[in-house]
């Protein structure tokens, strides 16, 4: 948003510097982008007077001037324009004077005749495109004096990068409220006398088919306007905000909108057919032409203004090449309204029509102000171009603005903020933004939201306006008491806290967590053979890339990868912590939420040291992985079992735990691995979170001391049959309820030559909690375990 500090000194008094204001600004929230100076290029051209200006003897269409500068004597410099004159003032470039486009002005001879500058036409100071004469000022501007200050241009602008919610700083309107209140002024808004007149001329019916997409329409009927070039102050204007001059009654439209950020257009009064405006939603496939000459494709979420015979114009975003204001007009329908924000929002995406008027009718405008922005504009259009306002105003309003009531208590006011910014400072706050304040009680306020605040709902809301002019910087930092209880500890954990604990476990792995969006593109979820019927579709997509909610979490885990490969990465150890989405029809919002946490792996084992080391991450890794994980839980061993059919992963396990699927793992098939540019085999994991978290707190999590004697650890080698699983040696070896047994962990396995028999070495840690084990109680111990292996199992130690 730019605001021109001119334009701000007709509502508030401020006389600070544009750096002061934008400091305070900016500690509001109303960050500065930068500061401005639309006129920076012309601010060494100065006001002359043509004091003689005779034919060029050796041309047909120049004329030698007498150039009065007030530097004493005068300038003779050749002009080619058809309407110089004598006892013009006008703006001159002098020698040494560099133009807007680059053009050093030099002392030259034109046909014979010396020239000591140059008398400027407004596109040559790049005020506009007009170029047909010189630029006449008016005649109280002082000879000599620099054309910025004979004009008031604005020579600083703050440009401010204004947040979504604040719709009502998107005007200078909005804004002087803020800098009114902030420095403590009187906020002054001069009216602008309308007069209003019969007339005969039949007025169009305004027909609203839906209210929740239009739910105020009104306009004006004006007769007997002059289109013509707006007054150079007004163009000037414009120009110093980044608005282009059009004509008188268009101008209008724009000034009204960067004024009071009410968006409106200008019809063609003679071209509104049939006696009526109709707001609605397109025909699929409707075609349309725009203000910009462009044929358009509508959709049937595209909403209208049409008249009887068809489209006027895009609501909120363009208008029709059809009604459009020309010359030759001289009646307007003025149109001054509300239309529902995501509906202008996704018409202006998907036909790339992006415009003042639809960035604010997106953030949604003030509905109750819409006849006064339209009265003003009406009575400017009448003072600058003549005409007459007709007194009956059409109207259509389904859906008045209802103000939100909110419950305001001073004291939560305090406790959220840590400090008291005092009752009667809230209260002028929330009178200065336009809430009316009511004391209900002594512990609560009614508060009533001004219309031009959407964002204001909730007490919340309130209490955040009163810490912005309260001051931020202002709110010592003190962190809060936390009670902790000892039943806290085994109380059922939350999500987020759940989450958490699963974060902290994963970078302390050496995992790197990665982030991605929860939008993918169709094509990429049917590279992974995932069916199309389950997918939640985005209405407005920001590309192709993001047309539909993940599914699962392998598309923005195989994009990192890629993106980690490209850049040389020699491996990949990645999770993430998100949730996917699929169709629920039984759910309320049709749509069922999942959390999941995924894990990939691809690459070499060790990095690229020396001495070097061979090998490259493979399931085990992820499969070790997969069980530090559940150990963590305290979730007992995990089990696997193959899967036969699954979209991406081949080979492919599902993991359990107890008989409860969790989720799966296994290899990327190399075909879908190859479109994301991987070098080494890539595996992968997904777990459901909800089914972890809901196991997690079931689990029993007893309290122990830490270990304060040492552990004796035994190996034992069974030798059994090549189809018997480690993890039934395993479970096996912890059936055998050994008091002292507290970890056993597989260290090696060996293939005798002829295959009818495999080794696997066992390596059991032993631990007494009272005392130091000594060596016959450890071997106790195993041999009570190898008997039961061997008993059990039938297997040989």
């Amino acid at each position: 948003m730019l605001l021109s500090l001119s334009w701000l000194r007709e509502f508030v008094p401020y006389e600070g510097s544009a750096e002061a204001l934008a400091d305070r600004l900016t500690m509001l929230g109303l960050e500065l982008e930068e500061i401005v100076h639309p006129f920076r290029d012309i601010e060494s051209i100065v006001v002359g007077r043509v004091v003689e200006c005779d034919p060029h003897p050796n041309s047909d269409h120049m004329h030698v001037c007498k150039v009065d500068v007030g530097q004493g004597e005068l300038l003779p410099i050749v002009c080619g324009a058809p309407n110089v004159a004598a006892g013009q003032i006008v703006p001159v470039a002098t020698v040494g004077t560099t133009m807007p486009g680059g053009l050093l002005i030099k002392k030259a001879k034109l046909r014979g005749e010396p020239s000591f500058g140059m008398i400027c036409s407004e596109r040559e100071l790049g005020l506009s495109e007009d170029h047909q004469g010189i630029l006449v000022l008016p005649s109280t501007c002082t000879v000599g004096s620099r054309l910025v200050d004979a004009l008031n241009l604005d020579t600083e602008v703050l440009d401010i990068d204004v947040t979504p919610n604040r719709a009502d700083c998107l005007s200078v309107l909005g804004l002087a409220r803020e800098v009114a209140l902030a420095f403590n002024l009187p906020m002054t808004v001069q009216e602008r006398p309308l007069i209003l007149s019969k007339c005969d001329l039949p007025h169009p019916v305004i027909e609203i088919a839906d209210p929740k997409l239009c739910p105020c329409y009104l306009g004006r009927v004006i007769t007997n306007v002059t289109l013509a070039p707006s007054p150079l102050a007004l163009r000037c204007r414009l120009h110093a905000v980044g608005v282009r001059s059009i004509s008188n009654v268009v101008d209008v439209t724009n000034y009204i909108l960067m004024e009071c950020g009410q968006p409106l257009h200008s019809f063609d009064l003679g071209k509104v057919r049939g006696g009526r405006v109709i707001v609605r939603l397109a025909e699929e496939g409707e075609k349309f032409t725009t203000l910009d000459g462009q044929e358009r494709t509508l959709s049937a979420r595209d909403l209208t203004i049409r008249d009887a015979e068809g489209a006027v114009g895009l609501a909120g975003v363009m208008g029709g090449l059809e009604s459009e204001v020309t010359s030759a007009s001289t009646g307007v329908f003025l149109e001054s309204a509300v239309f529902h924000p995501a509906t202008i929002r996704g018409t202006a995406r998907r036909l790339g029509l992006h415009s003042e008027a639809s960035f604010r009718f997106e953030r949604g405008v003030d509905q109750a102000h819409t006849q006064w922005s339209l009265d003003r504009a009406s009575a400017m259009i009448q003072s600058l171009a003549g005409g007459q306002v007709s007194d009956q105003l059409c109207k259509s309003e389904p859906a008045p603005f209802v103000p939100a009531k909110i419950a305001y208590r001073p004291a939560r006011c305090a406790a959220l903020l840590g400090e008291d910014p005092g009752l009667e400072f809230s209260k002028k706050i929330l009178t200065g933004l336009g809430c009316s304040v009511e004391e209900k009680d002594e512990s609560t306020w009614e508060v009533t939201q001004p219309s031009w605040r959407p964002d204001v709902t909730r007490e919340a809301d309130l209490i955040e306006e009163v810490a912005r002019y309260y001051g931020m910087d202002r709110i010592v930092p003190v962190l809060p008491a936390i009670e902790r209880k000892l039943e806290d500890a085994t109380a059922p954990e939350t999500a987020y806290a759940f989450w958490d604990r699963l974060r902290r476990w994963g970078s302390g792995l050496g995992l790197n967590e990665a982030i991605n969006y929860s939008f993918v593109g169709n094509k990429e979820l049917d590279l992974l053979n995932l069916p199309a019927d389950d997918r939640i579709q985005v209405m407005n997509p920001l590309s192709a890339d993001q047309d539909v909610l993940r599914t699962v979490l392998a598309p923005g885990l195989l994009h990192t990868l890629s993106t980690n490969m490209r850049q040389g990465a020699p491996a990949v150890r990645i999770f993430e912590l998100a949730h996917v989405f699929h169709k629920d029809a039984g759910s309320y919002t049709t749509v069922a939420e999942t959390g999941m946490i995924g894990l990939m792996l691809s690459g070499r084992r060790f990095d690229n040291v020396w001495p070097q080391k061979a090998g490259e991450l493979d399931y085990l890794d992820l499969k070790g992985i997969t069980a530090a994980l559940l150990r963590t839980l305290h979730l007992g061993e995990m089990q696997v079992r193959s899967c036969e059919k699954h979209p991406y992963l081949l080979p492919a396990v599902e993991v359990l735990v107890g008989d409860t699927v969790i989720g799966t793992m296994g290899r990327v098939q190399p075909a879908i691995a190859d479109r994301y540019e991987a070098r080494w085999p890539v595996w992968m994991a997904e777990y459901n979170l909800n089914l972890l978290q809901e196991l997690f707190n079931k689990s029993s999590r007893p309290f122990q001391e830490l270990a304060t004697f040492p552990a004796v650890r035994r190996d034992i080698t069974v030798i059994a049959d090549p189809l018997m699983k480690a993890q039934t040696i395993e479970e096996a070896i912890r059936e055998a309820h050994s008091p002292l047994l507290e970890e056993v962990t597989m260290v090696d396995l060996f293939l005798p030559e002829g295959g009818e028999t495999r080794n696997l070495t066992f390596r059991l840690t032993f631990r007494h909690a009272k005392k130091t084990l000594k060596d016959a109680e450890a071997d106790k111990e195993r041999d009570r375990i190898v008997a039961f292996l061997e008993k059990k199992l039938g297997v040989r130690i």
